[in-house]
């Protein structure tokens, strides 16, 4: 049986990879995600990306640090917490020989991911094809199939529609209005009532579409483009969910760790 402390190199730091690093860091796993200079999470409160700019980020009780070098990683480890670095290609795992590489940046599409990169290599969404460009694929479109391991083929086509929230779908999201950087007034957790002013990109306002409470927003001083989702509001009013691993997220997590475990441990 393979030892329980394998090395894991998630590729993204947003929700989704931070969803899938706290279900292996409870199974004692050791993690390292790699990420861009400048992160732009929407669910910020559960991602550990956010340690790009502060250092740190704790989720559901699971800390990341952020390290500049693979002796800083292996410190982390033996700390007990997941480290997290900027490096844009995943450059780290060269050194780093990791037992699993998991692609979790939902790009739509391969940014330089391959089915040699480790013994077990998973793809999250569209973009791969298991048995090609990762041994695994792990479905990310909400519905019946949401979290099913794919060992041949490709994941389900992209709808382009928010999940059902409330009865809400695209009413949740706030797009940029216009090329800029955002300025916002508002913070994640905040009540808003439709047509209130959560932020500013440039002179234009962003507002909310619908009430609720402000489940995700860019930081401050975030550069956007129009159409870029900027912020989501939840309509269920319930401040908890923006500090706490969504649905979705624990699902797909649960595919990549049952992948892993019949990889190596069955």
């Amino acid at each position: 049986m393979a030892d329980r402390n394998l090395k894991i190199l998630i590729r993204g730091g947003g929700e989704l990879a931070s969803a899938v690093a706290c279900r292996l860091a409870e199974c004692h796993f050791n993690i390292v995600m790699t990420e861009v200079s400048q992160p732009q999470a929407v669910r910020r409160k559960v991602s550990f990306c956010e340690a790009i700019y502060d250092g740190l980020q704790v989720v559901e009780g699971r800390t990341a640090r952020l390290v500049t070098s693979t002796r800083q990683v292996n410190d982390v480890w033996r700390g007990g917490d997941m480290a997290i670095i900027v490096d844009t290609d995943a450059s780290i795992r060269t050194e780093l020989k990791p037992d699993v590489v998991i692609d979790a940046i939902l790009a739509k599409k391969n940014i330089g991911t391959h089915i040699t990169d480790a013994a077990l290599v998973i793809g999250l969404g569209i973009g791969f094809e298991a048995g090609k460009d990762v041994h695994v694929v792990i479905e990310t479109n909400r519905g019946h199939n949401l979290g099913r391991i794919i060992h041949q083929g490709i994941a389900e086509a992209d709808t382009g529609v928010p999940g059902d929230i409330g009865g809400y779908t695209t009413e949740r999201v706030m797009r940029a209005p216009q090329d800029g950087v955002i300025k916002v007034v508002k913070e994640i957790g905040d009540l808003v009532q439709a047509g209130d002013i959560v932020a500013y990109v440039n002179a234009l306002s962003l507002k909310a579409n619908i009430a609720g409470v402000i489940r995700g927003l860019l930081r401050d001083a975030t550069p956007v483009t129009k159409g870029l989702k900027s912020g989501d509001v939840d309509p269920r009013g319930d401040i908890a969910y923006c500090h706490t691993i969504s649905d979705k997220g624990r699902t797909i997590s649960g595919g990549v760790l049952e992948a892993i475990m019949a990889h190596y441990y069955c």
